[in-house]
């Protein structure tokens, strides 16, 4: 049999699932459709996290989204609410991010990316869609930039974003005679607590290259570690904030666009990636990344 849709369900009988709302971007989401008036199951892995983003309409959830057990925990949860109130929204934001030169990134590496990234977010696709379908709600991929460009450094990354994108449009089409529409978000420069652990990952990754690698990649990874170090002690993005009041702008449109650029960089980048030539964007990403070199030995002395 049948259920109905159920369209015009007011906000405040409804669920909003977000992942990895532990802090950043997840979590500002969480609250700001908590503002407007969602129940909002938020993902987090820690208990600690929990505590933190517990509120009168934030439901912490315990959630990797690559355990496939806890994702059956939330699908039972959502299934038995005791208000029997329709999922309106997913937000797959959960992610990881490891910024190295593609043979210097080793596999494992490359598989633990993707396994977040991308097969963490089809696994909760596929487990909240016929809920969805049932509510004509939206499902809400947040990418990145880096899901359009991708700059020296960011193979692995901006190819779980790349992909991320392709599996966004195949979605959208596969369901859009069924009421659900489909959204990516593609923030720049947004300042995260993902941003500090960067740095880290980067410094892990470069102490286990080779002598050869070293050789190849110093300059690069210097500039990787340099640009998340300064962006983190200057704040030089936007607030996640921002990225959150864009996310639930879209899931309350009656007709939300298929993209939402976050921030003005982005928003040139993508327009660049559109009409420039692939060799001018490769001279404009490398006289970019020679600017961080001089920062980078600054920030090895302090």
């Amino acid at each position: 049999m049948e259920i109905p849709a159920q369209t015009n369900i007011p906000l405040r009988h409804a669920l909003v699932v977000v992942t990895g709302a532990s802090t950043g971007i997840g979590a500002a989401t969480a609250r700001e459709l908590a503002k407007r008036g969602f129940h909002v199951l938020a993902g987090v892995r820690q208990d600690a996290d929990a505590v933190a983003i517990r509120s009168a309409n934030v439901e912490p959830s315990r959630l990797d989204i690559t355990n496939e057990a806890e994702i059956a925990m939330l699908v039972k949860r959502i299934a038995d609410d005791p208000e029997r109130r329709p999922l309106r929204a997913l937000v797959n934001n959960a992610g990881i991010q490891i910024n190295a030169p593609v043979e210097a990134l080793p596999l494992a590496e490359w598989r633990r990316l993707f396994e977040v990234n991308l097969f963490g977010h089809v696994a909760m696709t596929q487990a909240l869609l016929p809920r969805l379908i049932e509510s004509h709600g939206t499902v809400v991929n947040v990418s990145s930039v880096g899901g359009k460009v991708a700059m020296a450094g960011y193979g692995a990354y901006a190819g779980s974003k790349f992909a991320l994108e392709a599996v966004s449009d195949a979605l959208r089409r596969e369901v859009a005679d069924f009421g659900v529409k489909v959204v990516v978000i593609e923030p720049g420069a947004v300042t995260t607590e993902m941003t500090g652990r960067l740095a880290i990952a980067a410094e892990r990754i470069s102490n286990g290259m080779s002598a050869e690698q070293h050789g190849r990649y110093d300059a690069l990874m210097q500039a990787v570690i340099a640009q998340a170090r300064l962006f983190t002690r200057e704040g030089a993005g936007l607030p996640a904030e921002a990225a959150g009041r864009v996310i639930a702008d879209a899931i309350i449109s009656k007709r939300p666009r298929t993209r939402y650029t976050v921030g003005r960089d982005a928003a040139i980048i993508v327009r660049l990636a559109r009409y420039v030539s692939d060799r001018m964007l490769d001279g404009m990403f490398a006289r970019a990344l020679k600017r961080y070199l001089p920062k980078a030995l600054n920030l090895h002395h302090d």
